[in-house]
């Protein structure tokens, strides 16, 4: 695929996949824009916009931010002049009401791939306990898992009604697992195969 549309990505993946790596590397690889969620927070609220105003006042009160809040964030992040070459949304969406209000905002040039990194619960599990933070015990990393497992699940359905959903195995070298996402994205959808193969 070629174009602004073959650019316009979403990473999906647990914590402990290598994500982080990957986001690094594919951002240099295409010049597209990084955009994850926590930078956008932060970035809204450092600049004292409407919404980061909004953000920061449910942050400060401990609560979780809406998905209608992170949606306007999200909007208003896409406006800036570097996602003209395309961006890669990391940590978003994480509802299946955050998908749909993705898809609205993008139509009708909506994602071109959502990029499912995988690895087993097991190998996640051991690289986080390896990082020796306090947090990381094994009941926390399981329910974290539990949580992922959830919330990405739907979605994955969601991107894979749309054709655009590509599971990479995230096992290697990052060279190794860089290459393999590359790959999946420049290939050609499942549904364009399809239709080709069932052309006369």
């Amino acid at each position: 695929m070629s174009g602004s549309a073959a650019r316009r990505l979403v990473i999906l993946g647990k914590q402990g996949a290598g994500k982080g790596t990957q986001c690094e590397l594919l951002v240099k690889r295409y010049g597209v824009a990084h955009i994850s969620t926590g930078d956008m927070l932060r970035a809204a609220v450092a600049a004292g916009t409407p919404l980061g105003r909004q953000a920061k006042e449910v942050m400060d009160a401990g609560e979780l931010v809406s998905d209608e809040l992170i949606l306007g964030i999200v909007a208003e992040r896409l406006e800036a002049p570097d996602t003209a070459a395309g961006f890669l949304l990391d940590g978003f969406p994480r509802t299946e009401a955050q998908a749909d209000g993705l898809f609205a905002l993008l139509a009708p040039h909506a994602v071109s791939r959502a990029i499912d990194l995988d690895v087993a619960d097991d190998i996640v599990t051991r690289r986080m306990l390896d990082r020796g933070r306090a947090d990381d015990t094994p009941e926390a990393i399981a329910r974290r898992l539990e949580l992922y497992e959830a919330e990405t699940a739907p979605l994955r359905k969601l991107f894979a009604d749309r054709g655009v959903l590509v599971t990479v195995d995230g096992l290697g070298t990052p060279a190794e697992v860089h290459q393999r996402i590359v790959a999946a994205i420049e290939a050609a959808p499942a549904s364009t195969v399809a239709a080709i193969e069932a052309a006369p």
